[in-house]
């Protein structure tokens, strides 16, 4: 096991109509006057706004509005986000919605106290060195933004998605109720499924060191996700089961399971931003696409990994087993498995490829991840 640090400073409130306390814990800490950021109308829909907009004036909290955050969140949004908060004498973010919404609040939290230009932190020409506070209320379970300090934005004008990574913007605090998951469809579901397998395999595959505790952490992550996901295609109002997917995709990226090992990377995610920032298309959905292809490509690399995967998630020791049958357990819970399933024509390929090498040259991962290695990697898919 590889020396590591591990410090997560995010509290979590997780239960039934905790959202209805969010004004207390606002007050609790200090904050009079808070930014409420939403997507796109269905918070209204399903009645949570009031509830929120309710707690926040039994408690004294003033706020100003920002609303219409996309699934692939965009900069445009953030720096309206950042001009509201500067010209409102503003304390605090409150993001409800999913993991777009947390994304953009934390970047949103970083540019209200930078000078410049909020874009300098995603192309590393500045550092976060510190943010207004964030808190969340999650509708859906998937990126772990509740208790993580990343965020994902794409840049408008240059189709961009790159990301930000620093605990100043850890949310303070997460309120999570699974019952606020019910209204996910069908097809979100199994996206935020793809997404949680995704950060529990990078690191498993990739790293030189990955100790066994992390690994087996991992499997039970994958296999709980499967379970759930299934469970919750048939019932969607099961609560135990919701529940469970809510919390384990927090596991999956809240810093738990890289700790001890040494030498991963991201390299569906890397792949995959090139796809929604090109394409529009969602994250979980760019994400089965890309899986089974970079599985394909890399597990020579690791072929003991591989065939552990194959045996403790499907109960065979060969690799390509493993690789086929993920690949199937995408495609029937309604996933997309290659490009044409999502509308991306084959010609697009080198143009992915070029956008997805900006990102892997940011990522230190530039000499490894050639123009041609990602071309190869998603002819497979």
């Amino acid at each position: 096991m590889h020396n590591f640090s591990y410090y997560n400073p995010t509290k979590i409130e997780f239960g039934k109509e905790k959202e209805n306390n969010i004004g207390q814990y606002l007050q609790e800490a200090g904050i009079k006057k808070v930014l409420l950021l939403y997507g796109t109308g269905s918070i209204q829909k399903s009645g949570l706004y009031d509830k929120i907009v309710a707690s926040l004036r039994k408690n004294a909290i003033a706020f100003e509005e920002l609303s219409g955050v996309v699934s692939n969140p965009l900069l445009s949004k953030v720096n309206e986000g950042i001009q509201l908060i500067r010209n409102n004498d503003i304390e605090a973010v409150l993001a409800v919605g999913g993991g777009s919404v947390a994304d953009s609040a934390k970047a949103i939290a970083a540019g209200a106290k930078y000078d410049g230009d909020v874009w300098d932190f995603f192309i590393n020409k500045a550092q976060i060195t510190e943010a207004l506070p964030v808190f969340t209320v999650m509708t859906l379970s998937a990126t772990a933004s509740e208790m993580n300090g990343n965020s994902v934005i794409i840049n408008d004008d240059t189709k961009q998605k790159y990301s930000i990574s620093s605990v100043f913007v850890n949310p303070v605090l997460s309120v999570i109720n699974p019952e606020l998951m019910k209204t996910v469809t069908p097809e979100y579901l199994a996206y935020s499924a793809v997404d949680i397998i995704a950060h529990s395999i990078e690191i498993y595959f990739t790293a030189s060191t990955h100790p066994h505790f992390n690994s087996r952490i991992v499997e039970s992550i994958i296999k709980t996700v499967m379970e759930t996901t299934e469970i919750l295609i048939a019932n969607p109002d099961d609560y135990d089961a919701r529940a469970e997917f809510a919390w384990v995709a927090i596991q999956a990226l809240n810093g738990l399971t890289p700790a001890g090992t040494e030498g991963g990377s991201f390299p569906n995610h890397m792949i995959e931003h090139s796809l929604s920032a090109l394409y529009n298309v969602a994250h979980g959905a760019g994400l089965s696409i890309v899986i089974p292809a970079w599985m394909k490509w890399y597990k020579e690399q690791n072929i003991a990994q591989f065939e552990r995967f194959s045996h403790e998630i499907f109960g065979s020791k060969d690799a390509d087993v493993g690789i086929e049958k993920l690949q199937n357990w995408f495609a029937k819970i309604g996933a997309p498995v290659t490009l044409a399933d999502a509308n991306i024509p084959r010609e697009g390929i080198r143009d992915l490829a070029q956008n997805a090498n900006g990102l892997a040259a940011m990522w230190g991962m530039g000499d490894i991840y050639s123009v041609e290695t990602i071309t190869e990697i998603l002819e497979k898919a």
